[in-house]
């Protein structure tokens, strides 16, 4: 008999680990569109036709590969809606001996999968997914009888590991990170980059309709121009490289008002389908510093989010499920405004992050951490909606890479578990940043009046009300002092408009 190899869409990988366990000949793989994971939050409508077309692309390729594949295509009227109906349907048509499985991307999923053994007295095995450099086991090893977890530690583990940017032993350049020198203000100089576009071919324009036709949700399709196969992200990559990795360090912070890529890769989305590997990537960036033709803190930095940050979230994430999602430190329960979804609003950077992800499904770290992702922790907004919308709205993500960073690092909703301190910044900081405040109607030089940019009555609102929580935190000290020199009066004015701004969010 045959045994069952159930492939999900960020699996989407020729040499994963359950795919490298088949018997080509006789061995089914399952693969299947279906209502319960499309529509669990409300996905923006390109990720979805992402996430469709490069399922359909692969089940090609491993058809023409000798796989046996058994592929069922998204029917908002079929009775198979989950995971679990799909291997049900499959194992009432066919003879199967046994169930193959990779590590999944969410602890729901993970715990239906070891459900599978219960619910149809089949042996299922789970391998492990070594698309990634750690395991979760390892990880967990790595963060025992640590009181904090800091990503700069581990991260230095992986350079070790996969001796990327190391001579002998040693960091090159004598220093393991430059974070420090990847903070400027971009005023136009150099010509920003673009990645690379796809046009869309005949199983994208199908999906593409597909999508049009059943799902009425947040976002933009007409203009989808996502790579959708390994061949494709490959070539992204490349392009990435050789036009925007020279100055991605530089700039990778900078917010201008005018400009949705600036020197950004777009290759998360590759990443986390499974269409790129992680190290080819890093090592693809890496030659391009050893040929000379990107600088040390560009390289170093793009090196970091990989093996550095993204493989440190993972980590958190499988140590701290299922009760993580609960996590709610400041005891917050606002709802998240309406224009989150919109864009409808006249604060120029929360507008302009939120209207360049409803087009791209796509926002870079810093519109995600320090403009919507700071506004919604000083609002207060109740943390499970936070992190809802940011699954759903941005192309690139899975629960395990998403709900850390929004619960640890953009509303430290878990308390600081890996974060020394909240991400809050006034408007300040994004008016250093960039240059939407210039094109405001807030005054981000105001703290309490009328036109007095939000942000700023909410931050220090925001260090008022939490002051039991965070003026122990060695970090939040300079905060707390400034806090001190407040007269009594300016309190009550910023409690004042920090008040009328909650009462009135919809209409700011």
């Amino acid at each position: 008999m045959a045994r069952l190899c159930l492939v999900t869409g960020d699996q989407l990988s020729a040499e994963l680990a359950s795919l490298r366990a088949l018997d080509r000949d006789q061995d089914h793989v399952l693969m299947a569109e279906l209502a319960d994971e499309a529509t669990y939050v409300q996905h923006h409508r390109k990720k979805t036709a992402l996430i469709f077309s490069a399922m359909r692309h692969f089940a090609r390729l491993l058809e023409d590969d000798g796989y046996r594949v058994f592929y069922r295509r998204f029917d908002p009227s079929s009775e198979i809606r989950s995971f679990t109906d799909a291997v049900r349907a499959h194992l009432d048509e066919h003879d199967i001996e046994e169930i193959v499985l990779t590590w999944p991307g969410e602890w729901r999923v993970l715990d239906m999968f070891e459900g599978f053994e219960r619910e149809f007295g089949l042996p299922v095995t789970v391998l492990e997914d070594d698309r990634f450099v750690s395991t979760p086991a390892e990880f967990a090893e790595w963060a025992e009888d640590r009181k904090t977890l800091r990503m700069e530690f581990f991260y230095r583990s992986m350079r070790k590991r996969t001796g990327l940017l190391m001579d002998d032993g040693e960091p090159v350049g004598e220093q393991w990170n430059y974070d420090q020198e990847n903070r400027r203000k971009w005023t136009g100089e150099p010509e920003a980059a673009r990645p690379m576009r796809f046009t869309p071919d005949d199983v994208t324009r199908e999906v593409l309709d597909t999508v049009g036709e059943h799902f009425d949700g947040f976002g933009e399709i007409d203009d989808f121009d996502l790579p959708v196969t390994t061949g494709q992200a490959r070539r992204a990559l490349a392009h990435f490289v050789e036009h925007a990795l020279p100055c991605f360090g530089d700039f990778q912070d900078a917010l201008p008002d005018d400009e949705d890529w600036l020197f950004h890769s777009r290759l998360s989305t590759s990443l986390n389908l499974g269409l790129l590997d992680p190290i080819e990537v890093c090592e693809a960036a890496e030659q391009a510093w050893r040929d000379g033709h990107a600088p040390l803190n560009a390289v170093e930095g793009f090196i970091r989010q990989i093996i550095g940050w993204r493989e440190f979230i993972r980590g958190v994430y499988w140590l701290k499920m299922p009760d993580y999602a609960e996590e709610n430190f400041f005891g917050v329960d606002r709802d998240l405004p309406g224009w989150y979804w919109t864009g409808d609003t006249e604060m120029r950077c929360l507008h302009r992050a939120i209207d360049a992800t409803r087009r791209n499904a796509y926002a870079h770290h810093i519109q995600r951490l320090m403009v919507t992702g700071n506004f919604a922790m000083l609002l207060g907004v109740e943390p499970r909606q936070v992190a809802d919308w940011y699954l759903a709205v941005y192309a690139d993500a899975y629960e395990w890479v998403e709900l850390p960073n929004v619960l640890g690092m953009a509303i430290y909703a878990d308390g600081g578990s890996f974060a020394s301190k909240p991400y809050a910044a006034s408007g300040k900081y994004i008016q250093r940043m960039g240059d939407h405040c210039a094109n405001c109607r807030y005054d981000v030089g105001e703290r309490t009046g009328e036109k007095s940019c939000p942000f700023n009555a909410l931050y220090w609102d925001f260090l008022m009300r939490n002051e039991d929580r965070l003026s122990d935190n060695g970090r939040m000290t300079m905060m707390y002092r400034n806090v001190e020199r407040l007269k009594p009066a300016d309190k009550a004015a910023i409690t004042r408009r920090a008040n009328w701004i909650r009462d009135h969010i919809e209409t700011l």
